[in-house]
């Protein structure tokens, strides 16, 4: 498998993820920040927009941190970093794994732009709102799905240490407690290390 990326970007999510996932693969550095790039076919197969993590694997190529994780997960891990497809929590599994792009990521835009919220305009609700519910889903539980650590954790993990790191997380009973069990994870240290080069 080759990994596109480039340092500080969501491409530390996919190291993450390959990383908890035992799998070989080599890595090739994509200077997205120039404005003067020329983006291989290869990679512009696996991302179109030229944007990182992309993945190729055999004849599969992908981007999108979310979608690399649910693949990897599937393909590599399945049963131990994914519920299968026919198990109950696979629904909550998808749900928490897509909460990051789809509720995070645009509610701490927001909130960084200082954008005035507006839920009934945006599907992802606030910042608040994102941050309660968020929390709540951690009462009692280790990992997002409870005892289980899966490809979930390693995008809803990178948000909050993300969110924690830019002093972007308020106070709560939860979320700290988990940034602090994903940070612990030898493969998250392993793709801090790499990510930063």
């Amino acid at each position: 498998m080759k990994l596109f990326w480039a340092p500080q970007t969501r491409s530390t999510r996919a190291i993450w993820m390959l990383e908890e996932a035992g799998i070989k693969y080599e890595m090739e550095l994509v200077d997205i920040r120039s404005p003067d790039r020329k983006n291989s076919k290869e990679f512009l197969a696996a991302s179109p927009m030229g944007k990182v993590p992309a993945i190729v694997d055999g004849d599969m190529a992908m981007s999108e941190s979310a979608a690399i994780c649910i693949y990897v997960a599937d393909r590599y891990a399945a049963g131990k970093l994914a519920p299968a497809i026919d198990d109950a929590s696979r629904g909550q599994y998808l749900y928490w794994t897509i909460y990051t792009p789809a509720v995070v990521e645009p509610a701490m835009a927001e909130k960084f732009s200082n954008v005035e919220p507006n839920r009934g305009r945006n599907g992802w609700g606030d910042f608040d709102s994102m941050i309660r519910i968020f929390d709540e889903r951690l009462e009692g539980k280790k990992w997002i799905l409870g005892d289980r650590f899966t490809a979930a954790d390693v995008m809803m993990g990178s948000s909050a240490v993300f969110m924690r790191m830019f002093e972007m997380l308020p106070e709560t009973k939860n979320i700290s407690d988990y940034a602090d069990r994903c940070l612990a994870r030898p493969a998250f240290q392993k793709a801090t290390e790499i990510a930063s080069g």
